[in-house]
């Protein structure tokens, strides 16, 4: 992101010029590899924070160390694997498929860890992650992509919802479906 001032705005009584603030933002195939490097710090706070212990004995699911090695190291290939294709090149499938995988492991996850919260009103290990960095790199992400037509504003929001329909399916599956 560049940052920087100009004086092209007309002060509005004529005349002198006020400078303003300008910032550029990151290219789509630049900003996307925000997102693997957010979510492998994710892993570790949950991992440290005893995410599949918090499962079992605070959301009453069945998630063991094993299950949480496999589902992260899965999630993770396929999250690089989605980013490499479209960093190499954008379509308009790669885009959907991106934005769908992505936002159900971090944008919708960053709801799940942030309801959870005072639902159980005990720290969801996940929870720092989630604010710091995955909303706010979410936020970056889906400017870009709107900014630069990636996807139209339609396709977009159905990604979105296709994306917390992953995270549902993957929350009721993994949580409540591995057996310990």
């Amino acid at each position: 992101m560049i940052v920087g001032m100009t004086d092209d705005d007309v002060h509005p009584h004529g005349g002198a010029t006020r400078p303003r603030a300008i910032v550029t933002l990151p290219g789509f195939r630049n900003v996307i590899w925000l997102m693997p490097a957010a979510y492998l710090l994710h892993i570790a706070e949950e991992y440290l924070g005893g995410f599949p212990a918090w499962v079992t004995h605070d959301v009453h699911g069945r998630f063991d160390n094993v299950a949480f090695a496999f589902n992260n190291l899965a999630f993770m290939a396929i999250l690089v694997t989605l980013v490499s294709v479209n960093y190499r090149r954008r379509a308009l499938v790669r885009s959907v498929a991106l934005v769908v995988f992505a936002s159900a492991n971090l944008f919708w996850d960053a709801l799940f860890h942030l309801g959870m919260t005072p639902i159980l009103n005990r720290y969801s290990p996940g929870l720092i992650t989630a604010m710091l960095l995955y909303y706010p790199i979410c936020l970056l992400i889906g400017t870009v992509i709107i900014k630069e037509k990636v996807l139209t504003g339609r396709q977009f929001t159905l990604a979105l919802t296709g994306g917390l329909a992953v995270f549902a399916f993957v929350v009721w599956y993994g949580l409540f479906h591995f057996a310990t």
